[in-house]
């Protein structure tokens, strides 16, 4: 039950900072003026159907609810960047959905392209040791020693110039 009130006092406290009455959610929400009132007080354990339209009604996100509710785990994506966006009282709950799912999208294509960028070089390095090393010394083992290939480009046939036509 403690959930529940939790889940209610969240409900109530994004109505209040968006300034919106019970009767104007219930009526954006789809949902009875008073069940939407024993929902903010714990009475009631709306379902995610119900959470959701409240959500909307609130402009925020129906995942913030479902974590509220216990329902999904919170997710960390950010930290301190997260944090303060969403500390933020100058913007709207909408406006701060937004800017996380940028910043998150970001994040994502960033960690993309560096595994992408270690495979390539992974894939681009040959190991050429051959076990002695005459120069250090008879049957001494050398350190391994790694050379990056260069990478192969293809030209077109009009613009290779070694090859006459």
């Amino acid at each position: 039950m403690a959930q529940n009130f939790d889940l209610g006092e969240f409900i109530r406290e994004q109505r209040r900072t968006a300034q919106i009455s019970v009767r104007q959610l219930a009526k954006l929400a789809g949902v009875s003026n008073p069940y939407l009132s024993q929902i903010e007080r714990g009475l009631r354990r709306p379902s995610a159907e119900i959470m959701q339209q409240i959500a909307k009604g609130l402009r925020i996100s129906a995942e913030a609810l479902y974590v509220q509710a216990g329902i999904l785990d919170e997710r960390v994506i950010g930290g301190a960047v997260v944090d303060a966006i969403l500390a933020d009282p100058t913007i709207t709950e909408r406006q701060k959905q937004v800017m996380v799912e940028v910043y998150d999208s970001f994040r994502k294509e960033n960690l993309r392209r560096d595994a992408d960028e270690a495979a390539a070089a992974r894939t681009s390095t040959v190991d050429i040791s051959d076990g002695d090393d005459p120069a250090i010394g008879a049957g001494v083992a050398s350190p391994s020693v790694v050379r990056t290939l260069p990478q192969r480009t293809t030209m077109s046939r009009s613009t290779d110039k070694r090859r006459p036509r």
